[in-house]
């Protein structure tokens, strides 16, 4: 294996993404020999810290990754600290040196890769720092990683973007989208391109509808001030399901490179049905959970949780269904749901094929079960395909059949962290699996006709108890189309009383 040679820059060091994500993605690279000798790291940030609290951090961060002492400190030597202001000209001049000191200690080649965790109002005063004080050289690679949100809107993602790209080619800019590093997200394009038997059928002549579903048992959580600027739509839809949108309704690319599929991506995107406000309205629907329980336990409300404003309209729970004119895909609503506080956690896709034409089994034709291939992403991976099968016994009465194969990716530690996967990416200049601007851009013009429409039209935001799969508004937009969500881990809990129908 050839070891990566790279500084890496991390803005944003003393924060939470860098603590319980950065470091210990950055650890399992150098365990695998990704990282040996020729790399190092500089972390900045305000906080007064030093070399050495630094890697004491670092080694905490990895505690639980630890299985060689002396592993884990060569690994925390290669980390320095650098007290920073952005905004601070002077700050980069001694970034600047610290840097060229450690690129002829650590022969890193002059590459160099700057991670950006922090909030997004700060890129542009970095990247202008990084050219205008020299610090990039062009000696060798030269990457930006950016964390969402990138943008508010289109306008402001756009200011964003011009921004980078007077300093960073769009090549070397990597909008990370953590979903998109998840093993089965990757897995959507090896179901449809290496397997005949969907690929063939993968039309609107065969399936019915699509679902997206991304749902958090969790509530807001500490993230109440930050969630009161976003909302669901901002901060699932427009980014993590749009994506994931793209890669199932995509045409085959020409060939499997980061720059075909990128392509594809966009033009499913660009053939997604840009409603007018009115549409919206009709088509998307915004949630709020509220006080409930589930065996027992007892949720407050969104209302109630910390820094949330007491008459906040910001919604935990959208739900919608987008709608793709091209020909693939003409007739075939894919609906989308996503909410904090739902019944349990749990990101899946479900492809629900047409009926059989003709019942042979004199069965009523509304209770054969339609063929559904879903595939679950977190927190199980793996796939099932509903087939109809006869029961077992006197008779001939048709009863639905799963094939599955499903496992706990984090029980079986098989599935590497999305980070670390997405890190080794960059550093390959692999971006099949990060957002591209046209992606970004055409998400923005998708999902601002959406807020601007629910913002112009001011009414109570539908309710749900917490701990429930959302409002019985997001229930109705499907049955209105003779449809209805094909997940519905509530049941198992009416069932044994722990939750109220």
């Amino acid at each position: 294996m050839n070891e990566k040679a790279v500084l890496f820059t991390i803005f944003g060091a003393t924060g939470d993404l860098a603590k319980r994500k950065l470091y210990p993605s950055l650890f399992r690279l150098y365990k695998k020999g990704e990282l040996a000798e020729h790399f190092a790291v500089i972390g900045t940030a305000r906080r007064p810290w030093t070399n050495e609290f630094l890697r004491e951090v670092v080694t905490s961060s990895i505690q639980d990754l630890i299985e060689d002492e002396s592993q884990a400190e060569n690994f925390a030597s290669h980390f320095y600290y650098q007290s920073h202001d952005v905004e601070d000209t002077s700050h980069y001049v001694t970034l600047k040196n610290l840097g060229e000191e450690l690129k002829a200690k650590y022969n890193t080649l002059g590459n160099q890769l700057f991670y950006l965790a922090m909030a997004p109002q700060f890129f542009g005063t970095i990247v202008g720092h990084l050219r205008s004080e020299e610090i990039l050289t062009g000696e060798g690679f030269e990457r930006l990683i950016i964390e969402k949100p990138f943008g508010s809107d289109y306008e402001s993602a756009k200011k964003l973007n011009d921004e980078l790209s007077c300093v960073f080619d769009e090549e070397n800019i990597f909008r990370i989208d953590h979903y998109l590093g998840k093993e089965m997200i990757q897995n959507v394009t090896a179901v449809r391109f290496a397997n005949h038997i969907f690929e063939s059928i993968w039309n609107n002549k065969y399936i019915d509808n699509v679902q997206i579903t991304f749902a958090e048992s969790i509530g807001v959580e500490d993230r109440g001030g930050y969630y009161e600027t976003s909302g669901a739509l901002k901060d699932m839809v427009q980014n993590h399901i749009l994506q994931v949108l793209s890669l199932l309704a995509m045409e085959p690319p020409t060939t499997f490179s980061d720059e075909e599929i990128r392509n594809e991506k966009v033009k499913a995107l660009k053939a997604i049905r840009k409603y007018t406000e009115e549409e919206a309205l009709d088509s998307f629907i915004a949630g709020q959970y509220v006080a409930g329980s589930i065996d027992g336990e007892e949720f407050v409300g969104y209302l109630e949780e910390p820094n949330v404003a007491k008459n906040s309209r910001t919604e935990t729970f959208a739900c919608g269904k987008f709608m793709i004119d091209n020909f693939r895909w003409s007739g075939v609503p894919f609906y989308v749901r996503t909410g904090k506080r739902m019944v349990e956690k749990g990101t899946r896709i479900n492809v629900v094929f047409k009926q059989m034409p003709v019942d042979l089994f004199n069965n009523n034709q509304n209770t054969l079960a339609p063929n559904i291939l879903t595939i679950y992403i977190q927190p199980t991976e793996g796939f099932s395909l509903s087939v109809n099968g006869k029961e077992i016994g006197q008779g001939f009465t048709i009863e639905p059949i799963k094939l599955s194969y499903r496992h706990n990716s984090a029980f079986l530690g098989n599935s590497p962290e999305a980070y670390e996967k997405l890190i080794l990416d960059a550093l390959n200049g692999e971006r099949t699996n990060f957002s591209d601007w046209g992606e970004v851009a055409r998400s923005w013009e998708l999902i601002d006709v959406i807020r601007s429409a629910w913002d112009k039209n001011p009414k109570e935001l539908a309710t749900y108890k917490a701990r429930t799969m959302g409002p019985k508004e997001s229930y109705e937009l499907l049955e209105k189309d003779g449809r209805s969500w094909a997940w519905k881990p509530e049941e198992w809990y009416i069932e044994r009383g722990m939750l109220e129908e």
